[in-house]
């Protein structure tokens, strides 16, 4: 009998090797949440395609090749923040109270996000005041292991937009938290990563506090191994989360959404949208769970979920699912897999459009109401120029 031994866990070896230079070491408080991050790294391991949440998305196997976490270099990026009297920790002396309150405490259940935790190199925390509302989109850059915090405070509105930016064959592992009090808003767009060769993981962490609202949107063109995680609570009354996305993936290219939504307050309500688009050998994942806990009455939950193929070889797979432990509810979800619409095609063959601009005038079309969620214009319109630049690599990809 041959006893296969065990895969080396490079997350171990990096806290090895860095633990005395991380920000913020030698503060207990934080100190004791990354030795429990750690044991949690440890006796977890890498996540690969046997474990459910997983399974379209072999983490351990990627890692086998030139993307190696210890070598990652760590970089995190904020504009907009301080001159919008945003209050800007960066793990430099004492934290202030509301650090030590938020920072590891809603967002280390799985591998990957206590990785972040506990090796983030950069670590960044914001704190939005009461009923402020900065006009400026807060601008966060990052690659390698990072991890960022957000607490915006009663009433306040801010809006996030991040871009992860490591180069071919580079590593990057994000961490956020982000805590919502009652009535704050925040508007989050995350943009694709260019890097064909690199693994880009990011786990998101919200908790949306009574009449408040999280607002989010997800860009893919994919990657090696790209995987953005999303758990939500709705902990108030009348707590709201919106969460849209496009992927949009050219040969060879893998994205990976996963999304938690717990309703777990009467009265809360949430929607999902996201639309792939997938050529060549590439592949789209979205896995999206709704769960409304007991006494939740009067939730409002709809999940919907729509892939487009352009080759035999590409893979599309949706997996939406229900839980529900409440009364007085409506919950719904949906998803479908196909190719474009034939007799659509025809109709605008027949009109003098050309095959080409017919199915690229079908596939925006497709996408648009899944990209029109995002409420700031400029925005929009940035991430619309990179959905077409993506479409025109997609539709080039070897069928």
């Amino acid at each position: 009998m041959t006893t296969r031994a065990a895969s080396p866990n490079p997350f171990l070896e990096d806290f090895a090797a860095h633990a005395a230079e991380l920000p913020g070491v030698g503060q207990p408080w934080l100190d004791a949440r990354r030795a429990d991050a750690i044991k949690l790294v440890r006796a977890q391991g890498i996540p690969h395609r046997r474990i459910e949440d997983w399974k379209y998305t072999d983490l351990r196997s990627a890692l086998e090749g030139t993307n190696d976490p210890g070598k990652a270099p760590s970089v995190a990026r904020l504009r907009n923040a301080v001159e919008q009297g945003i209050e800007v920790f960066e793990f430099k002396g004492d934290a202030p109270k509301w650090v030590v309150d938020g920072f590891g405490v809603i967002g280390i259940d799985g591998t990957m996000s206590a990785a972040s935790f506990a090796l983030a190199q950069s670590t960044i925390a914001l704190h939005v005041p009461a009923n402020a509302k900065p006009a400026k989109p807060l601008e966060y850059e990052f690659s390698g292991q990072t991890r960022l915090l957000i607490v915006v405070e009663a009433g306040a509105a801010v809006t996030l937009l991040e871009t992860p930016i490591g180069g071919d064959d580079s590593f990057s592992n994000a961490g956020i938290e982000i805590v919502l009090y009652e009535g704050a808003k925040l508007n989050h767009i995350r943009t694709a990563s260019n890097a064909a060769s690199a693994i880009v993981l990011e786990d998101l962490t919200v908790q949306v506090a009574s009449a408040a609202q999280y607002r989010a949107h997800f860009m893919s063109t994919g990657t090696k191994l790209s995987r953005t995680e999303l758990h939500v609570t709705l902990e108030g009354k009348g707590a709201e989360a919106h969460v849209s996305g496009v992927s949009v993936l050219g040969d060879g290219r893998h994205a990976d959404v996963t999304t938690h939504i717990v309703h777990a307050a009467a009265d809360t309500r949430s929607t999902q949208l996201f639309k792939d688009i997938a050529g060549g050998h590439s592949r789209g994942v979205y896995q999206g769970k709704i769960t409304v806990a007991e006494g939740a009455d009067g939730s409002d939950s709809r999940q919907t979920a729509k892939g487009l193929l352009l080759g035999v070889h590409a893979e599309i797979d949706l997996k939406p699912e229900l839980e529900i432990y409440a009364d007085d509810v409506k919950c719904a979800h949906g998803a479908a897999v196909g190719d474009l619409d034939v007799e659509s095609l025809f109709y605008l063959g027949s009109r003098g459009i050309p095959e080409a601009e017919a199915r690229a005038l079908l596939m925006r079309a497709f996408l648009g109401d899944a990209v029109d969620e995002i409420e700031n214009a400029d925005i929009r319109a940035s991430v619309w120029s990179k959905v077409e630049a993506a479409l025109a690599k997609a539709t080039e990809a070897k069928p």
